[in-house]
């Protein structure tokens, strides 16, 4: 597939040549021109079509391992794992939008129950420590990856949800469905590196970035109806926003 690919070098410049070659194959992955599952030659007709020595084309193609970009297969070869999930700031579940972009998206559900909400969360809630709420936390999946870590509070009278209506719809669909008209959010994006629990559940390695959200969604009583604390794998995921000069 790389045979395809127009990769021009600029072997004056101080960017090194291995990064070059990532840049420009990472970017044909994001305009789809590699699509997922798309083969790369192996690193011996690479190297031999751009003129550069094998270890240079195996430290590009291990960035864009790392990247979460490319995964090696043996008796395969280098494949397009997929393209990263691109995703405006709305008021959206993050089900919703996968599917609207053909993502294929899935969940597991981890938890799904009553418990006594945190002190943390309670004040944002505006109920008082130890109230029982319900709990929830799943992975998000898009393409077969897994994508998210969600970790949602929400009043235990609000909606009737169960694991098998979560993986089948997204939150959000499941509480209009239920009534529930969501008017506005707070939200506040950030970013830390992965623990090791979180890297096992996300299949990144400990230490890895990752994007953080936590949200708090209210109705149109001003009520707080849903609080959510998610982790994105930065090499998956970012977010997009429009700028409006006023």
């Amino acid at each position: 597939m790389t045979a395809q690919l127009a990769i021009d070098l600029d072997r004056s410049s101080p960017v090194p040549l291995y990064f070059q070659v990532a840049e420009q194959i990472s970017e044909a992955i994001c305009r789809g021109d590699l699509p997922p599952g798309a083969r790369l030659d192996n690193e011996i007709l690479l190297a031999d079509r751009l003129g550069l020595s094998r270890p240079t084309v195996r430290q590009a193609i291990q960035y864009l391992v790392d990247k979460g970009l490319l995964v090696r297969k043996r008796g395969v070869g280098t494949q397009v794992v997929h393209g990263q999930v691109k995703r405006s700031v709305e008021l959206t579940s993050l089900y919703d939008d996968l599917r609207k972009t053909g993502q294929e998206p899935a969940t597991r559900v981890l938890v799904l129950g009553p418990a006594p909400v945190e002190e943390e969360v309670a004040a944002v809630l505006g109920v008082t420590p130890g109230t029982e709420m319900l709990r929830l936390e799943r992975i998000r999946y898009a393409a077969g990856e897994p994508l998210a870590l969600m970790r949602n509070w929400l009043p235990s009278d609000l909606a009737p949800l169960t694991a098998e209506g979560l993986q089948e719809r997204g939150l959000y669909e499941m509480l209009r469905a239920a009534g529930v008209r969501m008017r506005v959010a707070n939200q506040r994006m950030g970013a830390r590196a992965a623990t090791a629990a979180e890297a096992k559940l996300l299949g990144e390695r400990r230490g890895a970035p990752l994007l953080t959200m936590v949200r708090t969604t209210y109705d149109d009583q001003g009520r707080a109806v849903e609080h959510g604390s998610h982790i994105y794998r930065a090499s998956h995921y970012s977010l997009e926003v429009t700028l409006i000069e006023r």
